[in-house]
Parts: C-alpha cells; sequence; structure tokens
C-alpha cells in the first residue's frame, strides 16, 4: 500500500490502515515523543494521545509525493510534544536552574561521531525538559531561534541561551562519557 492509499484509508477510518499506518511509523513517531519528552512513560502517553490526533485529523493531509506522509506525521507528533511541553511550563521552570554554567570545551582526544548513538541519545533525553526541547527544536528540526521562541511563547535570547546551556550540558556528559571508558 502506498504513503497516499494508506493516508485515503486511514481517513476513511479503515481499521488495517490505521493499524498498518502504527506498524509503520510508530517506531519513529515515540522515538520523536522521547527526545522532546525524556521521560519513556509520559512519552508514550503523549505518543498515544498524538496517534489519536492523526487518526483525527489525517483527513486534512494532502499528499505531495513520497516522504510527505512521514514528514505530516513527524509534525503533528512535535506539534503534540510541544503542545505537552507547554502546557506542564516545564522549560519556563528550567530558565531559573543553573544560572552559572561553566564553560565546557570538548576533550581533544576525538570527537563526537565515536561516541554510540544510542549513548548520545541517552545524554540528550538526561537534558533538562527545556534545555532538551530548545536543543531538539535547533538540531534536529532546524529550527531557528526566532521559530523556536514562537513556537515555545520565548523570547529569542531565552531559546539561544537554553541551547548554548544545553550544549555546555551535554558536552559535560561526552566529556563524563569518555573519562569512563
Amino acid at each position: 500500500m502506498t504513503e497516499e492509499e494508506l493516508s485515503l484509508k486511514c481517513a476513511e477510518a479503515d481499521p488495517y490502515a490505521r493499524k498498518r499506518l502504527y506498524e509503520v511509523y510508530g517506531g519513529q513517531l515515540l522515538a520523536i515523543c522521547l527526545r522532546y519528552i525524556g521521560d519513556r512513560d509520559t512519552a508514550q502517553d503523549v505518543f498515544h494521545d498524538g496517534i489519536i490526533k492523526i487518526y483525527q485529523s489525517i483527513g486534512q493531509f494532502k499528499f505531495l509525493g513520497e516522504g510527505s506522509l512521514k514528514a505530516w506525521l513527524s509534525r503533528v507528533m512535535v506539534n503534540e510534544a510541544l503542545g505537552y511541553l507547554r502546557k506542564k511550563t516545564l522549560q519556563m521552570q528550567q530558565e531559573t536552574l543553573m544560572e552559572q554554567l561553566p564553560d565546557t570545551q570538548l576533550d581533544d582526544d576525538g570527537d563526537v561521531n565515536n561516541i554510540p548513538n544510542k549513548e548520545l541519545m541517552r545524554m540528550i533525553r538526561e537534558l533538562p525538559d527545556g534545555y532538551r526541547t530548545v536543543f531538539n527544536l535547533f538540531v534536529f528540526e532546524e529550527k531557528s531561534h526566532k521559530e523556536i521562541a514562537s513556537l515555545l511563547g520565548i523570547s529569542e535570547h531565552t531559546s539561544s541561551s537554553q541551547f548554548y546551556r544545553a550544549k555546555t550540558l551535554l558536552m559535560k556528559k561526552i566529556n563524563e562519557y569518555r573519562k569512563s571508558i
């Protein structure tokens, strides 16, 4: 079944098509939630809410070629995760934490490419919620600080500040990981 056929059948509430969509894209969509939320149980709750939203709104999806369904699904799930974070105002609470982070340089004894992807993703998940959200939007979704500020209802300065702090904490975690192996 093509992406277009799958989306049309899902819009008709076809149970087989909905199951197929879940099987094909569920893992990738849950990974998006984990990147933003961090806590697996909460991420699964957000994921399931996102799946319901996808099923309810898939009639609005416009097929634009191969890959457009995955892009649309990902966008819905990112928005669901951001909506959860906005409701909880977690990123704003992080603004006051760790005000004085020291400058941390990545040690020169290797680069990030030598760290397993699973470990890097774990480190990102362990970042404080607000920092992780801004980091994910900037790095993975390739949003500008202006776009991030608009999405999260924060200032551009707050976005860039949280991104800097996220990078600093991540570099510290990377350096600690390297010393432990």
